[in-house]
Order: C-alpha cells, then structure tokens, then sequence
C-alpha cells in the first residue's frame, strides 16, 4: 500500500524488529512509535496510522483481527492493553493502563522510586466491535464491552456495559448501539474464507 511521504510497514518489516506476534495484512505507518516490540502482538488486518505510540513497557499489548488506530492515538500499555476483534480507536485517542494518583498523597512521575509511588494500575481491554471516538480517553481498569460506541471527548472511567453508545465527562449510556453490524461481519468472514 503505498502513500505520499512513504509507505506502510508490513508483516516483514514488524519482524525483523522483533515483535512478538504480528498476523497477515498487517500495516504500521513509518511515523508510528512502538515500544518494547517483544511486548506487542498484533492480529491480522491491523493497521496502525501516523504519528501513534504504542508503549508496552511493563505491559503488554495485544489486538485481534481487522482492528484500526488511527492516528495520533498514544497507548500506555504498562499493565495490558487488549483490543478485541473488529475495534478501533478514532483520531487522537489516549488509553493508560497505569496512571499515578493525582491526590497528593505521593510522589509522582517515573523518575521517583517505586515504593514512594501510589500508581493506579489495571488492564484496559476494548470488545469486539467496540469503538472510541475521536480525542476520547479510557483510564486504568476500564473493560469497554462490546460493541460499544463511545463518543468523541468523552473520558471513559469506568468500564462500559456491551452494546450501548456512550459519551460525555464522565461517559455515561446515551442509548443501546444496533447490533446489525453482526450479520456484516458474517458476510465479511464467509467471503474472506473462500
């Protein structure tokens, strides 16, 4: 797949550099950032867009098959990070799996010993068909269940119940998404396998 400014990098290339796992029809863009590739698997039919990082320092991150991140997305994958099958995050998205207490109680930042630190951790996983709009972010331990739309800006805090469109600061349920996406995914995987 070639573009103006340069060209994807494929499933050879992702080797060669040592990642962990990486599926067929994979596309990382050049500008992306991934860190601690021994830590990374990626699913088949992912593509990863410009200028995003992927950090799994201490962590892991997974994704499924046809998943999507778009660009400027940045994924702290400390404690985990899983994106389920047919997810994807929209422009601009943050996902922390780690985050430090902001109470004042501690001390802050990872110059600072560990023992001096009270760091929130839990693992972040996005269902199936799960989606996160543009500019949203999704904090330490949050389960997104699937099929979830959340919308643009929203801060997702908490996990989120399968199959409902949700938005806002903090987000909150607006209403339950359709699941006709369902029969489409069938279409695409009968085709896909002849």
């Amino acid at each position: 797949m070639k573009m103006l400014g340069g060209q994807y990098l494929e499933r050879e290339d992702l080797l060669e550099f040592g990642i962990k796992r990486v599926g067929e029809n994979v596309r990382i863009h050049p500008t992306a950032i991934l860190v601690d590739l021994e830590h990374i698997e990626l699913g088949s039919h992912v593509r990863v867009d410009a200028y995003t990082i992927i950090s799994a320092s201490g962590g892991s991150f997974v994704t499924g098959d046809y998943v999507h991140i778009s660009n400027h997305c940045t994924i702290m994958a400390g404690h985990g990070v899983k994106l389920s099958d047919f997810s994807g995050l929209s422009a601009g998205v943050k996902m922390f799996s780690t985050s430090d207490d902001y109470s004042g109680e501690s001390l802050t930042n990872p110059t600072i010993p560990k023992h001096l630190l009270k760091v929130r951790s839990g693992k972040v996983v996005l269902g199936r068909h799960a989606i996160v709009g543009a500019g949203s972010i999704v904090l330490p331990g949050c389960d997104i269940g699937e099929g979830c739309a959340v919308g643009a800006l929203s801060i997702a805090a908490r996990s989120l119940s399968p199959w409902g469109i949700y938005a806002g600061i903090p987000a909150r349920r607006i209403r339950d998404r359709s699941r006709r996406l369902l029969n489409d995914e069938s279409l695409l995987l009968k085709t896909s396998d002849c």
